[in-house]
């Protein structure tokens, strides 16, 4: 019972940490066009562009990646919760931790999918104008 009280914990954890870095990286993408609509704006030297416009494509690469990594951490999360639910451990602050982020992650898959879907975005996230 320790152990999958264990598990939960790191489940819980690892599932918080890769939700930070998802939202961490879409501030990057959102910070680095507005960067390169600037630069493009200004006139900005071709070839500080072109670099410009590859790290907004570099950090626009790692949003899919974190994506999928954090779909799966959501899965082994409710799976490790089943997991105590089988063991008759239904309350605690573990459990109450792990139901919490379950709650967070899921609203923030739906708005990530409601987010591919806006116009705005795909412009945002295409690399030349």
């Amino acid at each position: 019972m320790a152990d999958t009280l264990k598990n939960l914990k790191i489940k819980t954890s690892s599932c918080k940490r890769i939700a930070k870095e998802l939202a961490s990286y879409q501030k990057e993408v959102e910070r680095e066009y507005s960067k390169t609509t600037e630069m493009k704006a200004n006139n900005a030297d071709p070839y500080d562009l072109k670099q410009q416009e590859n790290v907004l494509a570099e950090s626009r690469m790692m949003i899919p990646d974190s994506y999928k990594r954090l779909e799966h951490a959501l899965i082994e999360l409710k799976g490790a919760l089943d997991e105590l639910d089988k063991d008759i451990i239904k309350e605690g602050p573990e459990v109450k931790d792990a139901q919490e982020v379950i709650t967070e992650v899921e609203l923030m898959l739906l708005k990530n999918e409601c987010k591919q879907d806006d116009p705005k975005v795909d412009e945002a996230q295409q690399v030349k104008g």
